[in-house]
């Protein structure tokens, strides 16, 4: 296993490259936000859409930390970061790259079958498929294939093997259309079964579930993505049908994401993906 060391060595090496790195702890997660950029508390959604860098000293907003800057990457605000530290990741939009990340083998299969050859990087799972060309992220495009390019990081696995190709269009088809997601992500009306009251209109029913997914989220310290995605999965499953959510209650859930270093776009990816798994 690397040390902390190793991994700031990996990183400045990396920087110098000119490829934007960051820490990533336990579980292969960035790392929390900072006090000040908690919640939100910095003003960071405006900054979140753009293409980066972070403007704060700590490694915060996951991807938005990505730096070439080697002051940045050896001071004290990052040092206990790196201490604490389990691989480098980088941000591959900020270098005009896309990885297709093929997390299981039959992933990898189809990749061989249908994408054109491209260096390509082993991982503990499956494979990363780089290609040059910028463009959306979104995960869960097809079972065990994420595509990560702008606002978005990938664990560095080494410099793979393979001439790099162009962007394909199949690799850009693969990804919806921002519009298109927004679009699958309004408020859910539903009729409650029977015709009658919706049992979930109590206020204090309502508010109970938002904050203890709240809490949940919150209180995660690995797993970030996964804790997100099945908080999602769950107030969905619960209120989901009936009318209830709106759109300062997803806000909410938004918001605790993002204080533990999730993006704008990965939270309305976990979110679409939680109701497409659901059928909504």
């Amino acid at each position: 296993m690397r040390t902390a060391t190793g991994h700031l060595r990996t990183a400045l090496w990396l920087a110098e490259l000119g490829i934007p790195v960051l820490p990533l702890r336990e579980g292969k997660e960035p790392f929390g936000n900072c006090p000040a950029c908690t919640r939100s508390a910095c003003g960071d959604r405006p900054h979140m859409k753009a293409a980066g860098p972070c403007q704060c000293a700590a490694p915060c907003h996951a991807w938005g930390a990505a730096t070439t800057d080697p002051d940045t990457l050896t001071g004290p605000a990052w040092a206990r970061a790196w201490r604490r530290s389990e691989a480098v990741a980088y941000h591959p939009g900020g270098i005009g790259l896309t990885v297709v990340d093929l997390d299981d083998a039959d992933a990898v299969v189809w990749a061989r079958q249908t994408l054109p050859a491209t260096t390509v990087v082993p991982t503990t799972r499956g494979e990363h498929w780089i290609y040059r060309g910028a463009m959306q992220s979104q995960n869960g495009v097809r079972p065990g294939i994420d595509v990560k390019s702008t606002m978005s990081y990938v664990c560095w696995r080494g410099p793979g093997a393979g001439t790099m190709a162009a962007l394909p269009d199949i690799v850009r088809s693969l990804v919806v259309k921002e519009a298109t997601v927004r679009q699958t992500r309004p408020v859910l009306v539903a009729v409650p079964a029977g015709g009658g009251r919706c049992p979930h209109r109590s206020p204090a029913y309502l508010e109970r579930g938002i904050a203890m997914a709240e809490q949940r989220i919150t209180a995660a310290t690995e797993a970030i993505h996964k804790t997100v995605y099945r908080t999602f999965l769950a107030v969905l499953s619960a209120h989901g049908r009936c009318g209830c959510l709106t759109e300062a209650h997803t806000a909410r859930l938004f918001t605790a994401a993002q204080g533990k270093g999730e993006s704008a776009r990965h939270c309305e990816d976990a979110w679409t993906n939680a109701r497409t798994a659901l059928g909504m």
